[in-house]
């Protein structure tokens, strides 16, 4: 996929989705979400991890401004960009967001849509729409007030000023600090991290993060009685109340989504 400004590393139990467009600072264009909603149709098959993150020191600095200039109200109602975030939002495994450097505009919007953000001290976040004349409209207005809160959002949203690492980290916007050279390393990390646990549990828990405040906690009474009686449960229960915990290895063969 590299001609469409993603490039696309896929491991056994997770996938690296780099944006790589340096002339325009990983701009994400009409391709960019063309190759991402590839991407998603192939981990809505295959659940596994992604990681997002972008080449050479940024993030994403926005969604391509030369095609949103042309776009009419009629392209605005077909949500370009908000079709493939909320696809990559509603993912059955979780999605890593590792940002460095500036996560503008549409792009903050994708960081937005992960699961779990991480980043480093000189990445950059802000929603500039609008000083261009537009709105932040792929997520940002109600992604982000569930992140960091009303207040915060909106002082991002209605100023379009940006955040630096630090302060997203206080804010709650990421969940951790990394140098750099660490970060793609970190996101590895946490991928570890997700696959040692069962697979079917993890799907089950980001559902019920997803799911409409309406459906708690009956939801999560249904979910646990299904991984009540599955055979991993016990499995892995078995192996704790053996070796308290020593060895217990994900057993894998995919995840029933």
């Amino acid at each position: 996929m590299s001609d469409t400004g993603l490039r696309v590393d896929e491991h056994d139990d997770r996938v690296v989705a780099i944006l790589d467009r340096p002339a325009t600072r990983n701009a994400i264009d009409q391709a960019m979400v063309d190759a991402l909603h590839e991407v998603c149709a192939r981990l809505e098959q295959t659940p596994k991890t992604l990681i997002l993150t972008g080449a050479g020191g940024v993030f994403a600095s926005g969604a391509d401004i030369a095609q949103l200039r042309e776009r009419t109200g009629a392209d605005a109602r077909r949500g370009i960009n908000t079709t493939v975030f909320a696809r990559v939002r509603a993912l059955p495994m979780p999605v890593i967001a590792a940002v460095d450097g500036y996560a503008l505009g549409g792009g903050a919007e994708l960081a937005y849509s992960a699961d779990i953000r991480i980043a480093t001290p000189r990445a950059r976040f802000g929603n500039p729409e609008t000083g261009l004349g537009i709105i932040a409209a792929a997520g940002a207005t109600w992604r982000l007030p569930e992140i960091v809160g009303q207040a915060r959002a909106s002082d991002l949203l209605l100023t379009g000023r940006m955040i630096d690492g630090e302060t997203a980290l206080a804010w709650g916007l990421v969940t951790a600090l990394h140098p750099p050279d660490d970060l793609l390393g970190a996101a590895h990390a946490l991928a570890e991290r997700i696959a040692a646990n069962a697979d079917h549990a993890t799907v089950l828990t980001k559902r019920a993060l997803l799911a409409a405040p309406a459906t708690h906690p009956a939801i999560e009474l249904e979910f646990q009685a299904e991984l009540f009686d599955s055979p991993e449960k016990r499995e892995r229960m078995t192996a704790f109340l053996e070796h308290r915990g020593d060895g217990v290895r994900p057993r894998r063969g995919g995840v029933d989504a």
